[in-house]
């Protein structure tokens, strides 16, 4: 005698469909929205909203008028291109502490150009970008190569390029870099101005080739195990040069709209660059993907901490309080990233025990069994 065993199964329709998925479906998309709106997941644009509210009440006549936020967005464009140039090699899982460098470098390399070398303007753009890869390629290639830690090449570069800036200025600023080249970044469209402009565009290419491309994959591989991702074929080596010199060609970029916001190549610009990108970069990390380096987020924390700041100032702080500032949010944005490193593992380590356990133990399903 066959027993017959009654399983509580799904319900399956016709087409065989199980209506599961359908009954818990409102359910998970309310977990994913509430998740989506947490203040865990999207904490800058709470702080943004308060920050806002705050300083509209405080100094409502120059905090809210659209002067102050149209300088505030071309100003602080340059200082998101360096977090965005930051994101490739922290998501490669490197540290380049020679991005304000760069930027310095860049500045004055380009200035040099279109005065001492006598160059039209694109061609000196060009040729700054290129030593900007260069730059970063030789930073590479000490890391891959000669077996340096990142930390430590990049802190080597950046001394290197402080020198080789004040070596090309005379230490000192280079005029008479022409109205064209200052156009550069005055030109304004819709209310904005290029640099403005030229940082969207770029946010939207990196964005896409870190999110949606196999380059991207092999970034966020090699930044998250780099004998792991070694072992499954990824060209570590390649994926680190690579980011490194596009860190210093976009690096470079943000020195030469630099140098044309204020018409000049000033040798001492470079180093303010390197603590807002940073503190923008890990702020970043914790928006939106959750514990990874991503452009948006990074976006967000670079305009999220210069409305602190202009607040701050417009309120009649001390000239010290944005050294200050980004001080602080550099420490509380590399806590919170690391906080939210250690949730995901944890929330890794628990959905993988779960999968691990056998479906038998919670429901055993018995045989069928014949009688003799």
């Amino acid at each position: 005698m066959i027993e017959q065993v009654q399983i509580d199964r799904p319900v399956e329709d016709r087409a065989g469909r199980s209506s599961e998925p359908a009954a818990r479906a409102p359910g998970e998309s309310r977990a994913r929205v509430l998740a989506a709106l947490s203040f865990r997941n999207i904490s800058a644009i709470y702080i943004f909203i308060g920050l806002f509210v705050i300083f509209s009440i405080w100094v409502p006549d120059t905090f809210l008028t659209w002067g102050v936020w149209r300088s505030m967005f071309a100003t602080q464009s340059l200082n998101a291109i360096v977090a965005v140039a930051l994101v490739l090699p922290l998501a490669a899982g490197l540290f380049d502490l020679a991005v304000g460098a760069e930027v310095g470098v860049a500045g004055v390399l380009v200035a040099w150009f279109l005065t001492k070398g006598g160059m039209p303007i694109v061609p000196a753009i060009v040729l700054t970008l290129i030593a900007g890869g260069v730059i970063g390629t030789v930073t590479g290639l000490l890391v891959v190569r000669a077996k340096i830690d990142s930390f430590i090449a990049t802190l080597a570069m950046s001394s290197v390029l402080l020198a080789l800036t004040d070596w090309i200025s005379s230490s000192q600023q280079i005029l008479g870099l022409g109205s064209s080249f200052q156009s550069i970044a005055t030109v304004s469209f819709l209310g904005l101005t290029l640099p403005v402009w030229f940082m969207l565009a770029l946010g939207v290419v990196v964005w896409y080739i870190l999110e949606r491309t196999p380059v991207g994959r092999r970034v966020y591989a090699t930044g998250g195990n780099i004998n792991a991702a070694r072992l499954t074929g990824v060209r570590t080596t390649r994926v680190i040069i690579g980011t490194l010199a596009a860190c210093g060609v976009m690096a470079a970029s943000a020195g030469v709209l630099q140098s044309s916001t204020i018409a000049t190549g000033d040798p001492t610009i470079g180093p303010g660059f390197l603590l807002p990108g940073f503190a923008a970069a890990f702020l970043g990390s914790t928006q939106f993907r959750g514990g990874r380096y991503n452009v948006w987020g990074t976006i967000l924390a670079v305009y999220v901490l210069a409305t602190g700041v202009t607040g701050l100032q417009l309120a009649g702080a001390p000239v010290w309080i944005p050294s200050l500032f980004n001080g602080v949010a550099l420490l509380l944005a590399v806590a919170l990233a690391k906080s939210e490193r250690g949730a995901r593992r944890a929330g890794a380590i628990r959905r993988t025990i779960w999968r691990g356990r056998s479906p038998s133990s919670e429901h055993p399903v018995p045989t069928s069994s014949a009688g003799a």
